[in-house]
């Protein structure tokens, strides 16, 4: 890992923007390394700015954590059922079809991930159906109003996130919407499930990463860690006081955009 402090830093603020915003964080990952050439930041870079995601979305909602937690062990070892627990049950039950399939297809998903073409369609594709949902029926209900149905649809539309340029977020949210979520509680859920995807495939990457030799420079690692956290907090904080403000409309014009733009780079590099 060769980083200077610039890439650093630009690396770090896009992975926290990306990750939570419903915008693809694959296809802004691509591009600086299209466009300007830069070199692959390595595998121990990659690790430290999805923990500095997760430790961002752990600590704005430690608060539901605790509570979901709690009612969650009630009703498995006491019989406790509540409200709480429910939700707690859905972003287990919604998390399973992704976590199993990414394991089972990763060596499959990691040989897709740089396609350009492949995350240009995605990106615009998705684009459109987040519109669609976003624009289809009434979304008034509340998390305490979802259903088993709902929360298992959310997790097989999280599959979908496998591919690159959809926005695990993104998809997420859009099958939220579909499930009449308003935009507030979809954004909500969406984030909750962030916490065992990111804190899953951070652990198969560290995996990895212990079976492997790296030469760090542990203190652009841990710069770019914190970095990471606090722009990923600020993204969460702002998007959910905001959306139901903006709705989705201003993501789904910027996805299509940077669809756009790929495939435009991809064609012109064409011979």
């Amino acid at each position: 890992m060769d980083l200077d402090f610039f890439r650093a830093s630009f690396l770090a603020v896009l992975q926290g923007l990306t990750e939570f915003l419903p915008i693809s964080s694959s296809a802004h990952i691509i591009l600086p390394k299209e466009l300007l050439g830069w070199a692959d930041q390595g595998l121990i870079y990659d690790v430290a700015l999805h923990v500095g995601s997760l430790l961002a979305v752990v600590v704005y909602f430690r608060r539901d954590i605790m509570v979901l937690l709690s009612a969650w062990l009630a009703s498995c070892f006491r019989g406790r059922h509540s409200e709480d627990s429910r939700l707690a049950w859905y972003v287990v039950l919604a998390t399973i079809p992704a976590g199993l399939t990414g394991f089972l297809l990763k060596d499959y998903v990691e040989q897709y991930s740089r396609s350009m073409l492949l995350i240009a369609f995605t990106s615009i594709f998705f684009a459109g159906l987040l519109f669609v949902a976003d624009r289809s029926g009434r979304q008034n209900a509340t998390l305490g109003e979802m259903n088993l149905r709902s929360a298992l649809l959310v997790g097989l539309f999280q599959v979908m996130a496998l591919l690159p340029g959809t926005s695990r977020s993104g998809v997420t949210m859009t099958a939220g919407l579909f499930c009449g979520l308003d935009r507030r509680s979809a954004a909500r859920f969406s984030f909750l499930l962030a916490i065992p995807i990111i804190a899953a495939g951070g652990l198969l990457e560290g995996v990895e990463l212990a079976q492997s030799e790296y030469a760090a420079q542990w203190g652009m690692v841990l710069y770019g860690l914190v970095l990471s956290a606090l722009v990923s907090w600020l993204c969460i904080h702002y998007f959910l006081r905001l959306i139901e403000r903006i709705g989705f409309m201003p993501f789904i014009v910027y996805r299509v955009l940077m669809g756009l733009v790929l495939l435009a780079v991809y064609f012109l590099r064409m011979p």
